[in-house]
């Protein structure tokens, strides 16, 4: 009954994101429909300038930590909305707190068992404590594995909080950057007279970009195991 409890804030955060996907909410926040939106919505930020950010950071707060999958429409919202440095900047904050209600959540969860885990559990555990941090900055790299599943796995495998926190800045706020050029560009070819193309140097730029993020890691995979055995 002690895990249960233990797990149930896990779990409560779990099931909201699954309403909130399946509600429809996210869908708000397409790029096509702000567009459509986007003078109403450039009006109220004008009008309400801290309120309208806060909103946002708020908003994808929660979202990270409830772990949805489609946090990426919120974060090209951001960069549409308020350009590359300035949504790049609200989205950072977001994530760092988001990712780190995730991860007390899920500690929380797995710091309660009394039994031994399996023997599979224990050496995966014991491989990830020696070499924490480039296991660590590996997975928060991997721009394509979901952030939300990232942090619980990095959370059952007991990272340490300066570790995760460091990581999870370094690693998310490369790929948010990139997102949120992206989101910034789609307003900008959508919005513009021309018709849209991903081509275009403001879309095509940052997806080039985000693809040699997500081959960072096994570009880095490859450079250690030619060097152990040369």
């Amino acid at each position: 009954m002690k895990r249960w409890r233990a797990a149930l804030p896990l779990a409560l955060m779990v099931l909201a994101g699954v309403i909130a996907l399946a509600s429809g909410a996210l869908d708000r926040l397409h790029p096509s429909h702000l567009l459509a939106e986007e003078g109403t919505l450039r009006a109220s930020i004008a009008v309400h300038p801290v309120l309208s950010r806060v909103s946002y950071a708020v908003l994808l707060t929660l979202a990270i930590a409830t772990g949805v999958p489609g946090t990426i429409v919120i974060v090209l919202a951001g960069g549409l909305l308020f350009g590359i440095a300035e949504g790049s900047a609200l989205s950072s904050l977001a994530l760092v707190a988001g990712s780190l209600l995730l991860y007390a959540a899920s500690r929380h969860a797995f710091g309660h068992g009394g039994r031994q885990p399996p023997d599979l559990a224990r050496r995966v555990r014991e491989g990830y404590a020696r070499r924490p941090v480039s296991y660590t900055f590996a997975l928060r790299f991997v721009p394509v594995v979901p952030l939300g599943a990232m942090t619980v796995v990095l959370a059952w495998l007991r990272c340490p909080l300066w570790l995760f926190i460091a990581a999870t800045w370094l690693g998310g706020t490369v790929s948010l950057v990139i997102e949120s050029a992206i989101g910034a560009g789609l307003a900008s070819t959508l919005g513009g007279d021309a018709p849209f193309s991903l081509i275009d140097p403001r879309i095509l730029l940052p997806l080039c970009a985000f693809l040699i993020v997500s081959l960072l890691p096994l570009a880095a995979r490859s450079v250690r195991a030619r060097l152990r055995r040369d």
